[in-house]
């Protein structure tokens, strides 16, 4: 199990590197333009769940939060039983990018409204300050700060001259959709390779 421990370190680690940097450094809504304006680094704060989708008010907020917690719980559980019997390594690390990309949002949700002051559009935050945080505990805002300013040829129906993905993201949501993806791609030989479709009976008669 020390694969998917070494996983979920660099993703936390990287995820809340970006994240103290970015909230330390931008003001609200900063925008610096990369790789020719194709991408941006676009600081924005959400209350809710991955790419910025939201529950309304403090009580989803609390919600959100405590499920989160219980959610991780369980699919660290269930990764461990993964790696006990055996299965996919498509799978395990799927599964950890998930939990670790999880974690990562979790960590802003539990502590950033206590160890920093609020973000404004004339002043970057500042880590432990004098005069407390912004937030209570479980009342944190996630960072966010990837963009894609890639937008649909003007010719395409519908959707030309619109963004093709217009959600703000971070390094945690990025796991998340890596590991769905990675479920997605290597779907059969995750689910349905030889082990996968051993039954009970086979597993006694080879052990007999």
């Amino acid at each position: 199990m020390k694969r998917p421990l070494i996983l979920t370190g660099v993703v936390l680690m990287l995820d809340q590197m970006i994240k103290i940097w970015v909230k330390t450094t931008f003001t609200y809504g900063e925008k610096v333009s990369l790789f020719f304006d194709y991408f941006h680094l676009y600081f924005i704060e959400n209350n809710g769940m991955a790419f910025g989708m939201e529950l309304g008010g403090e009580s989803g907020k609390l919600f959100l939060s405590l499920f989160r917690l219980l959610a991780v719980t369980g699919i660290g559980y269930y990764i461990y039983r993964l790696g006990k019997d055996g299965a996919s390594q498509y799978l395990i690390t799927a599964m950890t990018l998930i939990m670790a990309g999880a974690l990562g949002n979790i960590i802003d949700s539990v502590f950033y409204g206590k160890i920093f002051s609020i973000s404004t559009y004339s002043q970057p935050a500042v880590m432990f300050p004098a005069e407390g945080g912004y937030a209570g505990w479980l009342h944190g805002r996630v960072v966010d700060m990837f963009h894609f300013n890639v937008y649909w040829p003007e010719w395409v129906p519908k959707v030309g001259g619109e963004l093709i993905f217009p959600p703000i993201f971070n390094l945690a949501d990025a796991a998340i959709t890596g590991g769905v993806f990675i479920i997605a791609i290597f779907y059969r030989r995750i689910f349905l390779s030889p082990q996968s479709k051993a039954t009970p009976e086979k597993d006694q008669q080879q052990e007999a």
